[in-house]
């Protein structure tokens, strides 16, 4: 009984950091330095500016932060961007990735800053490779009923 005491005790919670600077020192520090934090590819890409639709994404997801209640999980954002870097002010917040016909929904943790949207959500199935299908069979010019019934 002893042990299992002794147990719960040594259980240490993982703090996450970012180049070692927890989430609250990545929110409060200025867009320049936090550019300067990430790696060369993504330094780039955010030095090169927002695109489009990226600035209208953050404000949605700040908005819907903002509505949530207390405790809460906000609203889904439903988005098409999988190429988006994940920024600090982007953590507690859905997505909705879209795919095929429907939205995956992934929360975004703290642990995701840094990383492209896209690694989080499948966008995309590999190619099964198998028989080929009917008309890959029927040359071009002619009728799939000629190559069928011979006529």
């Amino acid at each position: 009984m002893m042990a299992e005491v002794e147990q719960k005790k040594k259980c240490i919670f993982h703090k996450f950091t970012y180049c070692g600077m927890d989430l609250g020192q990545l929110l409060d520090i200025f867009p320049e330095q936090l550019i300067q934090l990430y790696s060369a590819q993504q330094w780039w890409i955010l030095n090169w500016g927002l695109q489009r639709k990226q600035p209208s994404l953050l404000k949605h997801l700040s908005k819907a932060k903002k509505e949530a209640p207390l405790m809460e999980k906000p609203e889904v954002a439903k988005t098409h961007l999988w190429d988006i870097i994940m920024l600090p002010k982007m953590a507690a917040s859905m997505f909705g990735v879209y795919y095929s016909k429907i939205f995956n929904q992934v929360e975004i943790k703290p642990e995701m800053i840094g990383h492209y949207q896209g690694e989080f959500s499948n966008t995309c199935n590999p190619v099964k490779y198998g028989r080929p299908g009917i008309r890959s069979l029927t040359p071009q010019g002619s009728s799939l009923s000629s190559i069928l019934f011979g006529q």
